[in-house]
């Protein structure tokens, strides 16, 4: 009798958990969540928006540290530097979802609270300029071919990161149409306890569904790096002591 590979059980598990949490996520978003005495039931997109904010941000966050760490090992240890450019990739695309659900989110709830879909203000600019880079980012990864994609791809997002703090700041620094935080933004602005519980379990749910997607996308970058390889080593076959070279370098990584 055959028994499941260990691999897939760990990810039915994942799938499990993750569409549980998202359920739970939505009961406590919809149905236990009190109503907001000025906006009413629009205001409950707030339980969406704000952890696909902090999500997005976490994520381009990994994606800075491991474009840092490929760019420091790239030439030392190639096998560690395809791995940090596997999980760059992957984080950056999942990243750019849940800004995208960030831009979808606001306008919707924008538009019963303020009359308008969107406004020029630094935090909306700021949330769309980041989602440009990263976009940006994705296309040069898509359609730049070469040695040195991984590098500026690299670069770029090191780069595109410094607008993370930005978008968190910008209500701050600048007035806005934006709301001002109900987080961390001091004593008059405080989030009522009760709404908490439900966006503490939509972070978590989409937390799970980030990782999960993550890991997924990351797997077939490391499965289209390897393809690479192959077809690098088949392409140095016509040429032995360049192919018994690049054998020997694969060995060491």
């Amino acid at each position: 009798m055959e028994t499941a590979h260990p691999m897939r059980n760990r990810y039915t598990l994942a799938v499990l958990a993750t569409c549980a949490l998202l359920g739970l996520g939505l009961y406590e978003a919809l149905v236990v969540a009190p109503t907001e005495q000025t906006m009413g039931d629009v205001q409950r997109i707030f339980y969406y928006h704000v952890p696909s904010a902090w999500t997005a941000f976490l994520l381009f966050f990994a994606n800075f540290i491991a474009s840092i760490i490929y760019l420091a090992v790239r030439r030392k240890n190639e096998r560690a530097g395809f791995r940090a450019d596997a999980f760059a990739v992957a984080t950056a695309e999942v990243g750019v979802v849940f800004t995208s659900i960030v831009l979808v989110t606001g306008p919707l709830w924008a538009k019963p609270v303020w009359g308008i879909w969107w406004t020029w203000d630094a935090r909306l600019t700021t949330t769309l300029v980041l989602w440009l880079l990263y976009v940006s980012y994705l296309l040069l990864r898509r359609f730049s071919e070469g040695q040195q994609t991984a590098t500026l791809a690299a670069v770029l997002g090191i780069f595109a990161y410094i607008d993370v703090p930005i978008v968190y700041m910008s209500i701050r620094w600048w007035r806005t149409q934006h709301p001002q935080p109900v987080i961390l933004g001091g004593e008059e602005s405080g989030l009522d306890p009760h709404m908490w519980p439900p966006l503490l379990v939509n972070w978590t749910a989409f937390l799970s569904l980030a990782a999960l997607v993550v890991g997924i996308r990351y797997m077939l970058a490391r499965a289209e790096q390897q393809a690479e390889q192959a077809e690098a080593l088949l392409a140095l076959d016509g040429h032995p002591a360049a192919s018994r070279s690049y054998r020997e370098d694969e060995v060491r990584a």
